[in-house]
């Protein structure tokens, strides 16, 4: 987790790269501005240090720029300071988790994304398919925008998972997201990319890098879903089965459990006889990936906020009263 200092010197940075040539002066009213309580004279040293390392350069009677070092040394901070802020979103999201799915009701955390509004219809006869797949069912909600050109879906994300488990005291560990060959049930997986907390960052990369393959499933062949894994206790482990199930029972997705050291094609998380693994792909993931392999996906976020369970309804039943 990047420090004060850390966070301090990439917004420098990230300034200077907005806004070069750009003198010390200016850099202390713009990181004041940014909340930070931080004199010229300490500005002038920290440029200092820059030139030192050869992140920036003085241009005469104008202040300083980035070199290529520095644009990389940026480049490199903007990817590490992603990651935080997913790693805290999804935190922060998880804690909010009311969802109980014995009552099925309560918040959950939801993905949304937008597709034409005159292609609605196709997007809805994919949404409707899928519910009916075993990936189903598939609730989605509408929300509200100020555009006439785009309809937002919504959907329920696999952190609705974590944070239903959390509300139990079964603290789970994101470990890793990847991509799994499903047929009826998680075979393998083809590609797991390590990154606790940061697997909503791999179901974009994932995603538009057009390596899903859910419209198979559709047709009943093996189809290819982004999942993540995480860990919990074993001491929990038939209390996080039921839960999970279901959760997945009422919200959608795929689900996969398995005791320490099982036999199976699940990346294991941390060695010893501790923790159990369970791998979620959730319906939020499954039905954008889905939207995005017939190009009707124009913008989306994989972490939109919670939403009331009572706002989701089938995919089938939405479409019908469109």
């Amino acid at each position: 987790m990047a420090t004060g200092g850390e966070r301090r010197r990439y917004d420098l940075l990230r300034l200077i790269d907005e806004n070069e040539p750009i003198g010390s002066i200016r850099l202390v009213d713009l990181m004041q501005q940014r909340g930070y309580s931080i004199k010229d004279r300490t500005i002038r040293l920290m440029l200092s240090e820059l030139d030192e390392e050869n992140l920036t350069e003085k241009v005469t009677g104008k202040g300083r720029r980035l070199t290529p070092e520095g644009r990389e040394e940026l480049r490199r901070g903007d990817v590490s300071g992603r990651f935080e802020r997913i790693r805290e979103r999804i935190a922060t999201l998880t804690s909010e988790v009311t969802y109980d799915p014995s009552e099925d009701g309560g918040e959950v955390v939801f993905g949304s994304g937008r597709v034409p509004a005159d292609r609605v219809d196709d997007a809805f006869a994919l949404l409707t398919a899928l519910h009916r797949s075993s990936v189903g069912p598939v609730p989605v909600s509408l929300i509200e925008t100020d555009s006439e050109s785009e309809v937002e879906i919504a959907a329920p994300s696999s952190i609705t998972l974590d944070g239903i488990l959390l509300s139990r005291g079964i603290n789970a560990r994101l470990v890793t997201g990847g991509l799994v060959e499903y047929d009826g049930e998680i075979d393998r997986y083809i590609d797991a990319i390590s990154g606790e907390g940061s697997t909503m960052d791999v179901v974009r990369l994932l995603v538009e890098a057009g390596r899903t393959d859910v419209d198979a499933i559709l047709e009943e062949r093996e189809g290819i879903l982004i999942v993540d894994s995480r860990e919990f206790p074993l001491t929990r482990f038939d209390e996080a089965r039921d839960l999970s199930t279901a959760a997945r029972d009422q919200l959608g997705g795929v689900l996969d459990f398995r005791r320490p050291r099982e036999t199976g094609q699940i990346p294991a998380g941390r060695s010893g006889w501790e923790f159990a693994s369970l791998t979620y792909g959730g319906v939020s993931e499954a039905a954008f990936a889905l939207l995005y392999e017939h190009d009707l996906l124009r913008k989306w976020e994989s972490l939109g906020g919670v939403r009331p369970r009572s706002a989701f309804e089938p995919a089938p039943t939405l479409r019908e009263r469109l």
